[in-house]
C-alpha cells in the first residue's frame, strides 16, 4: 500500500468569526474543529501527519497532543505558502499526501478514503476533492475542458464571469504526489488578487508539467462547507447535530423532535432510551438502554445505566445507578453517584455524594460531601451542612435510617444504621444505632401575645 501522509492546514487566525478564540477551535457538537478535522484523518491511518499552526498555536497543540507533528507559519502568505511549511518533514518521500482545512468539520472519514483510493486509481498527480453547489459564491471554481478534464481552479476574486457560473467547486481538500506537491511548491508566486501563495495554483502548474489532474465530486455538498464566520459555524452545527441524531435513530433510540435535541459527538446512548426536545447531552455522557431523559435536561460526562429517568434537571460528571430517577428540577453536581432504584425528587441538590440503593431524598434539600447508605428517607428541607467557611467535612447516613424534614446535618457527623433524626434538629453530634436524635427548643406558647400585633383580627 502507498505510504499516506497528512497535512492539516490550522494557521489562519479567523478575523470573520469576531472572536478572541482561535478559529479552529471553535466547538462543533462538542468538540472544536481541528479535533473534529484530526480524527477523520487519524481513521484514513496516515504515517505522518503535519498541523501547520500560526495564530493560537500554543492552543492547538494542546489540544491535538502528540498525534500530529507541527510546523509554524509565521506569516499568512497564503494557503501554499502554509503546506510548503510542512517541507522539512515530508520533502523527497514517496507517497500520497492529503491536504485538507481545520475548518471542514463536516468531512468523513469514508469520503477522505474515496479520496485517497480514487487517487491511486487514477494514478494522478493531484486529485481535488468537488462538489456541486447551487450558489458557488465565494469557492474556487473547478474549470474542466470540452471531455470534462480538470484545467485549473480558479478563485472567486479571479474568476470571470463564465468561469463564475461554474456550479463545481473546490472543497480545499486534496490529495497529491507527495514529491510532486513539493517539487510545485517552489514554482508558486504571488501573481493573483490576494497576493498570496494560492495552493490551487499547483494544479496548472501540474498540468503544464503534462502531468495527470483528477477531481472527486463527493455526493454530499454539505460535507465541504468551511466555517468563516458565526454563521457558518451555527450551520455546521446544525448539519452535524442532523447526522448524529439520524445515526442514534438507526440505532434505536427514539426522539420527540430530533431538530430540538442537542447531542455532542461521541455521546453513547442505548437503544429503546427515550429522549425529549431541549435535551442537551454534552462530553463523555454514555446513556444505557430503556431511559427516559425528559424535556429540557442538561447531562455533561455523565454515566446514565440502564432503566434510569431522568426529569428536567441538570447532571454533570455523575452516575446514576440501574433503576434509579432524578428531578425534576434536580441538580446533580460532579461526583454525585445515585445508587440503584434511589430517587432524587424535585429541587435536590447533590454534590459530591453517594446516595445509597432504594434511598429517597425527595425535595428542597441539599446533600453535600456525604454517603447515604441504603433505603434511608430523607424529609423536605434538609441541608447536609459541609462547609465551616474553610474546609468541607464530610457526614455519613447509615442503612435504613431516617432523616425527619428541615433537619441540618453539621459535618463531620455519623448517623449509624437504623437510627432517626427528629424534625427540625440541628445535629452536631454523631448518633449511635437505633437512637432518635432531637436537637431543638421545646414549644412554648404565649397566651394573648399575637394580640398586639397589626395583623390580628379581632372576632
Amino acid at each position: 500500500m502507498t505510504e499516506r501522509y497528512a497535512i492539516i492546514l490550522a494557521a489562519g487566525k479567523g478575523t470573520r468569526m469576531k472572536s478572541k478564540l482561535y478559529k479552529v477551535l471553535h466547538p462543533v457538537c462538542g468538540k472544536p474543529m481541528v479535533e473534529h478535522i484530526m480524527n477523520r484523518v487519524t481513521e484514513t491511518a496516515p504515517n505522518e501527519i503535519i498541523t501547520i499552526v500560526g495564530h493560537g498555536a500554543e492552543l492547538v497543540k494542546k489540544q491535538l497532543g502528540d498525534r500530529s507533528e507541527y510546523a509554524l507559519q509565521a506569516e499568512q502568505l497564503g494557503t501554499g505558502h502554509a503546506v510548503l511549511q510542512a517541507e522539512p518533514f515530508l520533502k523527497g518521500k514517496k507517497g500520497t499526501t492529503l491536504v485538507i482545512s481545520g475548518d471542514t468539520p463536516l468531512l468523513t472519514s469514508e469520503t477522505l478514503n474515496n479520496l485517497f483510493e480514487y487517487h491511486q486509481g487514477k494514478n494522478a498527480s493531484a486529485t481535488i476533492l468537488t462538489a456541486k453547489a447551487e450558489d458557488p459564491t465565494g469557492y474556487g471554481r473547478i474549470v474542466r475542458d470540452h471531455v470534462g478534464i480538470v484545467e485549473k481552479i480558479v478563485e472567486q476574486k479571479d474568476a470571470t464571469l463564465e468561469e463564475a457560473r461554474i456550479q463545481e467547486i473546490n472543497t480545499g481538500t486534496y490529495c497529491f504526489d507527495n514529491e510532486l506537491l513539493f517539487d510545485a511548491l517552489s514554482q508558486l508566486d504571488t501573481d493573483n488578487a490576494q497576493g498570496e501563495y494560492y495552493l490551487t495554483d499547483i494544479i496548472e502548474i501540474l498540468k503544464k508539467a503534462g502531468k495527470n489532474v483528477a477531481a472527486y465530486l463527493t455526493e454530499d455538498f454539505n460535507e465541504s462547507l468551511g466555517v468563516n464566520d458565526r454563521v457558518a459555524l451555527s450551520k455546521a452545527n446544525e448539519l452535524m447535530r442532523a447526522r448524529i441524531n439520524h445515526q442514534h435513530m438507526l440505532n434505536g433510540v427514539s426522539f420527540i423532535d430530533p431538530k430540538a435535541t442537542y447531542i455532542d459527538d461521541g455521546v453513547v446512548i442505548g437503544a429503546e432510551t427515550v429522549i425529549e426536545p431541549g435535551v442537551y447531552l454534552k462530553g463523555k455522557t454514555v446513556i444505557g438502554e430503556n431511559c427516559l431523559i425528559t424535556a429540557n435536561s442538561q447531562i455533561t460526562d455523565s454515566i446514565i445505566e440502564d432503566d434510569v429517568t431522568v426529569k428536567t434537571s441538570v447532571v454533570e460528571e455523575s452516575i446514576l445507578r440501574k433503576g434509579s430517577d432524578v428531578g425534576p428540577y434536580a441538580h446533580l453536581r460532579p461526583k454525585a453517584e445515585i445508587g440503584e432504584k434511589a430517587h432524587v425528587g424535585n429541587f435536590v441538590e447533590v454534590k459530591k455524594a453517594v446516595i445509597g440503593e432504594g434511598t429517597k431524598v425527595g425535595h428542597l434539600t441539599y446533600v453535600g460531601d456525604a454517603i447515604l447508605g441504603k433505603d434511608i428517607n430523607v424529609g423536605c428541607g434538609v441541608v447536609f451542612v459541609n462547609y465551616d467557611g474553610k474546609n468541607k467535612h464530610q457526614t455519613t447516613v447509615g442503612d435504613h435510617s431516617f432523616v425527619g424534614s428541615s433537619v441540618n446535618l453539621i459535618g463531620p457527623v455519623n448517623v449509624a444504621p437504623n437510627s432517626m433524626i427528629a424534625a427540625g434538629s440541628t445535629i452536631t453530634k454523631d448518633i449511635p444505632e437505633g437512637a432518635m436524635g432531637i436537637a431543638r427548643a421545646r414549644q412554648e406558647n404565649k397566651a394573648d401575645f399575637a394580640k398586639g400585633f397589626p395583623f390580628f383580627k379581632d372576632n
